[in-house]
């Protein structure tokens, strides 16, 4: 309940799980029919890189701060759709997937922090499209899928400061494969040092997960459990093609973001076979 995004919004791991994000609401759009998406950790939607949090960081700097020039290639969709909030302000999932929806599609936003969420709900209470919940994530989950639509996606944020999150975070995979097995997963998780990454892997296995592609960036060797030294985004069923394309994505961002620290790379591996 203490963690406030405003203080990262915009770094590497948000740029990560932004590029991604948009190309998965772009796959899910080819077809006509509507779609709903799941935002379970959902924040205040939209930041101010100009505020005291995001500045008393800089972290934006070292990643959207580093992009904004990108006019075409992989990452040319996430970029402006960046750009497209204005000058020092930065689009949070709630925003890039409001920017992303059609008519006919919805997006469901859940925050628990009571601050956070009057502030998300203020921000998207004209947009007809669009649900804001108080409630904790992993409930809302339970009750709130499968999708009337039967196509969608969940996307999963949690903030990793309580002991026990990447468990939670496998608990709610495995559930959302038993209930809603046609919906898109994207699980994004840090990497501090590899150990607890390779727990989360193996357990998703064991239990019996399928079809799962993770998406990884790293900065610097992950060997410092107190640093945030890479992250990645766990996809359970991924559309066609996006294999290929998350590569092109992290191969264009470990180029930009990279700063040569020993041990920075990025890699597309198949956690979970079909």
């Amino acid at each position: 309940m203490n963690y406030r995004h405003a203080f990262h919004a915009g770094n590497f791991a948000d740029a990560l799980k932004h590029a991604l994000l948009v190309w998965l609401l772009r796959a899910l759009a080819r077809k006509e029919t509507p779609f709903r998406v799941l935002d379970t950790h959902a924040g205040i939607g939209r930041y101010d890189l100009s505020g005291e949090e995001a500045r008393r960081t800089g972290e934006w700097e070292r990643g959207i701060g580093r992009l904004l020039d990108v006019a075409d290639g992989p990452l040319a969709d996430y970029v402006a759709a960046a750009r497209a909030e204005g000058d020092r302000h930065y689009p949070g999932s709630p925003a890039i997937a409001q920017r992303l929806l059609r008519p006919q599609d919805r997006l469901v936003l859940v925050e628990l922090h009571e601050a956070d969420h009057a502030t998300l709900r203020a921000g998207f209470a004209r947009d007809t499209r669009i649900a804001v919940h108080r409630r904790d994530a992993w409930e809302a989950i339970r009750a709130l899928t499968p999708f009337p639509e039967r196509r969608g996606l969940i996307l999963m944020d949690p903030p990793f400061e309580q002991p026990g999150e990447f468990d939670r975070l496998a608990d709610a995979v495995r559930e959302l494969q038993r209930r809603a097995r046609s919906h898109i997963q994207a699980a994004w998780y840090p990497i501090k040092h590899r150990a607890p990454v390779r727990a989360f892997h193996t357990r998703l296995r064991d239990e019996g997960v399928r079809d799962v592609l993770a998406a990884e960036l790293w900065l610097r060797e992950p060997l410092d459990p107190q640093r945030l030294n890479g992250c990645g985004l766990a996809v359970v069923n991924p559309p066609f093609g996006f294999e290929d394309a998350a590569r092109d994505i992290l191969a264009a961002l470990h180029a930009r973001l990279s700063d040569g620290e020993a041990g920075a790379g990025c890699a597309v591996s198949r956690v979970c076979d079909e």
